[in-house]
């Protein structure tokens, strides 16, 4: 069955780095968009990141452009997020997903992982 399993999450100072994985199984990985996606204490969902399965495209929400990196290793079927120059407003608990169907990006997502908690603060 599908699996997404993230790692990578922890406690870091404001304008330091954390790597979030991805390790994903179950399904053909290389044919799908994958997302970053957050929720905030107290918060809705907020869509982070995507990149599309030939890794030509990504995008990014304009609160973390510039700052977050997202890539993937279609032969490890892993999708990370480095992200760099953190703010307290980044915690939030980091979920990766997968686009409904393959081969596009409808940026809706119908298999999630557990989460990863990242927590910036001083």
């Amino acid at each position: 069955q599908v699996q997404l399993v993230e790692s990578g999450g922890g406690l870091v100072q404001p304008g330091g780095s954390l790597r979030l994985s991805c390790a994903a199984s179950g399904f053909s990985f290389s044919g799908y968009w994958m997302y970053w996606v957050r929720q905030a204490p107290g918060k809705g969902l907020e869509w982070v990141s995507t990149i599309n399965g030939e890794v030509t495209m990504t995008d990014y929400a304009d609160s973390v452009k510039g700052r977050f990196t997202i890539s993937r290793d279609n032969a490890k079927n892993t999708v990370y997020l480095q992200m760099n120059s953190l703010k307290p407003e980044d915690t939030a608990l980091y979920y990766c997903a997968r686009d409904r169907a393959p081969y596009r990006g409808y940026f809706m997502y119908d298999y999630w992982g557990q989460g990863t908690q990242v927590t910036v603060s001083s």
